[in-house]
C-alpha cells in the first residue's frame, strides 16, 4: 500500500501569519487547495487556513470594505497533521472520522513538505480496489 509520500502534493505554497486576508485568498484560489498550511519563520507549521475561514472573513470586511484582517487571525492554531511516511490506508480511516479535506503533511522537525487531499486517497484506494479484480 502506497504512503502518504507517494501520493502527496509536493507544490504547495505555505501562508505566514503576517500575509493580509486578501492576499492569502488569492494565493489559496490560484493553489487549487480547500486549504493552505500556515508557517512560521522556520518554515515550521503554526496553523491552516481553509476557504471557509476566508469566507467568513471577507463578508465582513467586504461589507464595511474595510480589512486589517492578517491570516494569524481567522487561522487554525492547532491543525491537524500528517507525515508522510504514514500509510494511505490510515489516512483514509483518519478520513473517514473526522471532516478535514486535506491535511498538512510535515517532516520531522514539523515543517511543511506537501499537502495530501481526501480525493488522492480517495483515488489510490479505488485504484487499489480496482487492481484487485479477476478478469
Amino acid at each position: 500500500m502506497f504512503k502518504v509520500k507517494h501520493l502527496m502534493s509536493h507544490q504547495v505554497t505555505p501562508l505566514t501569519m503576517e500575509t493580509c486576508l486578501t492576499d492569502a485568498v488569492d494565493q489559496l484560489l490560484s493553489s487549487g487547495f480547500l486549504g493552505l498550511p500556515v508557517v512560521d519563520e522556520k518554515k515550521q507549521l503554526v496553523g491552516f487556513l481553509s476557504e471557509q475561514d476566508c469566507i467568513k472573513a471577507l463578508i465582513t470586511d467586504s461589507y464595511h470594505c474595510d480589512s486589517h484582517i492578517q491570516v494569524k487571525d481567522i487561522m487554525h492554531k492547532n491543525p491537524l497533521f500528517v507525515s508522510a511516511e504514514l500509510s494511505i490506508l490510515e489516512l483514509a480511516t483518519i478520513m473517514g472520522k473526522d471532516k478535514p479535506k486535506i491535511f498538512p503533511v510535515v517532516d520531522d522537525f514539523n515543517r511543511i513538505v506537501g499537502v495530501i487531499t481526501r480525493s488522492q486517497v480517495m483515488s489510490s484506494l479505488n485504484q487499489s480496489l480496482k487492481g484487485c479484480r479477476v478478469a
